[in-house]
């Protein structure tokens, strides 16, 4: 059954009454799963959607995600398409600049053209809201910011996904949406004392989560991972915030569900349950945080 919060866009996207979707209708559909409204709006201090101002509070300091409006001044409305395609494949601002992956380019440099483009398309449609963006508030080394391209030159790679051979059509698209647009690693893969992730232990878990919070273990270990989860058990979690035991996920997890995953087709949501599902099981402990 499709869940209530969800019926209009489905309705949008798998196109009704002879409809044709857009390619900013599909944007829409790109952006939940994206996560952009979670990380771009300041719901905590009733910031208006997406103009930025969200706190990320990291080993690092702490982030403030900007603006992503059409405002010409304080959003992204002097861009061009080719800016924005460099932002999420390359981590780099309009003017060279780089950017610090809090912003998971790492991640969003997996996209393809297509569903980049239809991003894109979207974000102009939307209101255009002038906010000034708030500086990070950072320790050295971190505030230096040509400091980042060391960083990339150290664990990033860009480039489109590529699917595995021998997985399934659904394993694939399950896997694209894990790594590229919902970005899961970026959270609940551990990293080291630079911030760059341990990809021997994708999707691990660690301590040192978002806002200081432990993210668990999604890969299917039997002991420390969701191994003993069903299908059925992932894709009730991602689509209402349930686990298998009637908790409820809190914090950044509570909002990814809540403002983007729930609206994802049950396709694809069974897609990602059986790529998490798929994927290979690793030990790795993770007693809750704060």
């Amino acid at each position: 059954m499709l869940r209530a919060g969800a019926v209009a866009l489905v309705l949008i996207l798998a196109g009704h009454a002879g409809h044709a979707q857009t390619v900013a209708e599909r944007g829409a559909y790109l952006f939940r799963a994206g996560g952009c409204f979670s990380c771009h709006t300041d719901v905590a201090h009733d910031g208006a959607a997406l103009a930025g101002g969200r706190a990320l509070a990291t080993p690092f300091g702490t982030f403030y995600a900007p603006n992503i409006t059409p405002d010409r001044e304080t959003g992204i409305g002097a861009w061009s398409a080719a800016d924005f395609r460099r932002a999420l494949r390359e981590g780099l601002s309009p003017s060279g600049a780089h950017y610090y992956p809090a912003f998971p380019y790492p991640s969003y440099t997996l996209m393809s053209d297509e569903d980049v483009a239809a991003l894109w398309a979207y974000l102009t449609t939307l209101p255009a809201v002038r906010h000034a963006n708030r500086p990070h508030d950072l320790t050295l080394p971190f505030r230096v910011r040509a400091a980042v391209g060391l960083w990339k030159f150290l664990f990033f790679r860009a480039g489109p996904f590529q699917p595995e051979s021998g997985d399934s059509d659904e394993v694939s698209r399950g896997a694209y949406l894990v790594r590229a647009l919902a970005h899961c690693g970026e959270c609940h893969t551990p990293r080291n004392l630079l911030g760059g992730p341990d990809d021997d232990r994708f999707l691990a878990g660690t301590r040192d989560g978002p806002d200081g919070r432990s993210v668990p273990n999604i890969t299917p270990h039997a002991d420390t991972g969701i191994g003993g989860w069903s299908e059925g058990d992932i894709v009730q979690l991602l689509n209402s915030g349930l686990k298998p035991n009637f908790d409820n996920v809190q914090g950044s997890m509570a909002e990814s569900v809540r403002h983007g995953l729930a609206y994802l087709s049950d396709d694809d949501l069974i897609a990602i349950a059986r790529y998490l599902k798929a994927i290979p099981p690793i030990d790795n402990r993770i007693r809750r945080g704060p």
